[in-house]
């Protein structure tokens, strides 16, 4: 399965239905298939949305044949410690408390805490102990909202 795809199919049904998609995941598990959307929505993504959000995604993707085999489909909320991967997350979350894991170390540390500062020419802009760093947004391993900090 082609996540490219997968995201290309339920744009249009998530526009219509006015929610963003955070992160699409594809894996295996207990030998398993399972594909997960993680989902959001102007003010919160409710159970309620979640569940129907589900039952019109699985039926565009079984009208598709989008995946081959059986599969377990699960729409989830993206947390309060939600990831951040799009240029217009990294502008939006600007100023919030974030967590960067990087690729491969810099300076030797790939772990990162700090204040998002937002985007520039491809790269996330982070203030952490007082330094500013500026990272390619192809070495960021993972960015997620830190909700425990502080800023």
């Amino acid at each position: 399965m082609d996540a490219g795809r997968i995201e290309e199919l339920v744009a249009p049904l998530l526009t219509q239905e006015a929610a963003e998609l955070v992160d699409l995941e594809f894996f295996r598990e207990s030998g398993r298939q399972i594909l997960r959307f993680y989902l959001d929505k102007e003010g919160g993504i409710t159970l309620d949305d979640c569940e129907h959000l589900s039952n019109r995604i699985g039926a565009l993707l079984d009208e598709a044949d989008a995946v081959q085999g059986s599969y377990v489909l699960e729409v989830s909320s993206p947390g309060l410690d939600r990831i951040i991967k799009k240029e217009k997350d990294f502008i939006r979350f600007a100023g919030k408390a974030v967590q960067v894991r990087l690729k491969v170390a810099e300076n030797g540390r790939r772990n990162f805490k700090g204040l998002l500062r937002g985007w520039r020419e491809g790269k996330v802009l982070l203030q952490c102990e007082g330094k500013d760093f500026e990272f390619p947004l192809d070495l960021v391993d993972e960015a997620r909202l830190d909700c425990r900090a502080e800023v």
